[in-house]
């Protein structure tokens, strides 16, 4: 990430990341807290166990901390997950979530996945419209993959 700001000729202000077990959220807290911006660092919670999953993050985070000896205590506060887009349940995805996948993929030919990150990019999605980020922010959107698990919502998207 470093290089790529380098190269960019820029710092992104926010990074989003969907969170479930924790450890990409976790990774990336810890590499931003070098230079301060572990709050920026924006978990969109999909395991629908939010508690848990904050936790999770946080020990992940303390550990990999140690591990490259960041020098820096990290705090519950540290740790920012959004719970509002994990609904109705893990696994499923509300009408909000496939509007999503489906503007994603028609806008921008990204294939977003029902379970984890077309909740996301449902959340990024309102995030913005609800200006949580403010005029002219950079903001990364971190995709993990999880296209397999279209396979198993087929029906879903059968018309698009």
């Amino acid at each position: 990430m470093r290089a790529q700001e380098e190269e960019l000729g820029f710092k992104f202000d926010y990074i989003v990341v969907c969170t479930v077990t924790g450890s990409t959220h976790a990774g990336m807290l810890v590499g931003f807290a070098r230079d301060g911006r572990q709050r920026q660092v924006i978990g969109i919670d999909a395991s629908f166990t939010p508690a848990q999953t904050k936790a999770q993050v946080l020990d992940i985070a303390r550990r990999t901390a140690e591990l490259v000896e960041l020098g820096t205590e990290l705090t519950d506060e540290d740790v920012v997950l959004l719970e509002d887009y994990a609904y109705p349940v893990y696994g499923v995805p509300s009408d909000e979530t496939k509007a999503a996948i489906r503007l994603c993929a028609r806008l921008e030919g990204m294939i977003t996945d029902p379970v984890y990150e077309g909740k996301s990019m449902q959340g990024l999605i309102d995030l913005v419209r609800k200006g949580y980020f403010p005029e002219g922010s950079k903001v990364l959107y971190a995709h993990l993959g999880g296209a397999p698990a279209l396979n198993g919502y087929g029906y879903t998207f059968r018309n698009g």
